[in-house]
């Protein structure tokens, strides 16, 4: 679901502005917290941007926006990638040669926008770009043209391209934390790949490539290479759109780890507006340790822009994308909230739950105090058995006693439990002071499928009848006479089930 920020930007968007597009355009091409990664919607709004005179918007279409989708756009689209590559996009280059060349085989071609895809397919051809050398082979009848040596004549052969790709193999090696046989096959490929520190810029690096040289980064980083070359390669990749490279970055330029720790002594000072610049951009791309990053920035005194609000925003960012660490942090926050507002408590249940759920032992404690499991009373055991024998006759009163039976609910909970209203999903929340005021308000988690299964059942059988006093069901007396008569060890239980709760 979308935050309020995304709603802001749709309603910007539909109103016509165009950094609204632009920035609506980019949440929907990268996914983000509250909106799904959709390449179809980021072309709309891009267009829609593109078509207001946005430059921005017209790169990132022909950065990302693929042949395929272009072709099916009710819309010409080549004129964006056009003024793309003008602005230096050659992956722009390809799809507009594309777009160009094949739409003009067989017909008189406009001669001015040829000659420009042919040489937008020669650059990238020579960027070591592949489907760009055998695009340039086949409509330039002539061999692919290889990416530069240092020091090109004009005059050189065409020859095939001098970098390989990086062979599959090496995910092998580095799903399996091999780092230094990764480095051994990969870094010879990276430094063919990129120039030297201080170095003019080299070739184009491709897809793939950036990929290879974030991971040398991180393997070099792990078998203590050197600094300068690791930050160097991750530079290079961030600047391609690399979204672990540009993690590292960011936490690079926070002099911190991904968990708000300070780096060691003589680190140097942090340059937080430059962090968070490019965490943010490797959070659009999908990554929950970028906004968890961000919320620990947020909150550090240090900071110049220190604001608790936007740190929780970036923290709850974190925990819907799976974060364990901020769905704790999350979850207790919202536990230490709940004197503001009583549903606070739900919502701690809930982060609390899912970080439990991917081990973290600290959630599972806080689980196990905010939400406690009672076992076994007296009326829970009769609960049990008396939902067997009695559900033919009372249907509705069985129900009630087998959820008394699976989540320890006591006599007067079972009898007055409003079930719509308690059920919040992930828990049930049990409250009937109004018309028991010796009752507490309390929490039950709903831990497993089979007990989701359980409750959604009973409400089925809740259906379309009231559960109020003047429902079919009558009031707490006519209910609890109801249960004496068809269950007659259901009197006197309810002494035993309190005494059974103050010892524990």
């Amino acid at each position: 679901m979308a935050n309020r920020e995304e709603l802001g930007l749709i309603r910007g968007a539909r109103g016509g502005l165009p950094h609204a597009q632009l920035e609506l355009g980019r949440l929907y091409l990268y996914g983000s917290a509250g909106l799904p990664k959709s390449l179809p919607t980021a072309l709309h709004w891009l267009d829609r941007a593109a078509q207001q005179g946005c430059g921005q918007a017209c790169e990132l279409i022909g950065a990302y926006i693929p042949l395929e989708l272009a072709r099916q756009s009710p819309r010409p689209l080549a004129q964006w990638y056009e003024r793309a590559y003008d602005a230096g996009v050659l992956r722009a280059g390809v799809v507009l040669a594309q777009l160009t060349l094949e739409t003009a085989d067989g017909q008189a071609p406009d001669q001015a926008r040829r000659a420009k895809a042919l040489r937008a397919l020669e650059a990238a051809a020579r960027g070591g770009m592949a489907d760009a050398q055998y695009l340039y082979a086949r409509y330039c009848g002539g061999p692919e043209p290889a990416a530069p040596a240092p020091a090109p004549s004009s005059s050189a052969p065409l020859a095939a391209p001098a970098v390989p790709p990086a062979p599959a193999a090496f995910d092998d090696l580095w799903s399996g934390g091999q780092w230094a046989a990764y480095l051994a096959q990969a870094l010879p490929l990276a430094r063919a790949l990129a120039p030297a520190p201080g170095a003019p810029p080299g070739a184009v690096i491709g897809a793939a490539d950036v990929v290879l040289l974030s991971r040398c980064a991180h393997a070099l980083e792990r078998t203590g290479g050197a600094p300068d070359l690791v930050r160097h390669y991750r530079e290079l990749a961030a600047a391609e759109h690399e979204p672990h490279a540009q993690l590292a970055v960011g936490l690079w330029h926070a002099r911190m780890l991904a968990d708000g720790k300070r780096v060691g002594a003589g680190a140097g000072s942090a340059n937080f507006k430059k962090a968070i610049r490019w965490l943010t951009l490797a959070g659009e791309q999908g990554l929950a340790d970028a906004w968890y990053a961000l919320s620990r920035i947020y909150v550090k005194p240090e900071f110049s822009q220190r604001n608790i609000a936007d740190a929780q925003t970036y923290l709850e960012r974190a925990a819907e994308m799976g974060h364990r660490d901020a769905q704790l942090e999350c979850g207790n926050s919202a536990w230490r909230a709940r004197r503001e507002h009583e549903s606070n408590d739900v919502r701690a249940v809930y982060w609390l739950q899912k970080a439990a759920a991917q081990g973290c032992p600290q959630a599972a404690a806080a689980l196990a105090k905010i939400a406690p499991r009672h076992g076994a009373c007296p009326f829970t055991r009769l609960a049990e058995a008396g939902a067997v024998t009695i559900g033919s006759r009372q249907p509705l009163l069985a129900a009630r006693l087998r959820l008394a039976a699976a989540f320890a609910l006591s006599r007067a909970e079972a009898l007055l439990l409003d079930l719509r209203s308690a059920d919040h999903g992930h828990c049930l929340v049990v409250d009937i002071r109004a018309s028991y005021g010796r009752s507490k308000r309390r929490l039950v988690a709903i831990a497993t499928p089979a007990e989701r299964a359980l409750v959604d059942a009973v409400l089925q059988e809740f259906e379309g009848v009231d559960s109020g006093p003047g429902g079919p069901e009558g009031n707490y007396r006519q209910r609890l006479y109801r249960l004496k008569t068809l269950l007659p060890e259901a009197v006197g239980s309810e002494e035993g089930e309190e005494a059974y709760r103050m010892a524990a």
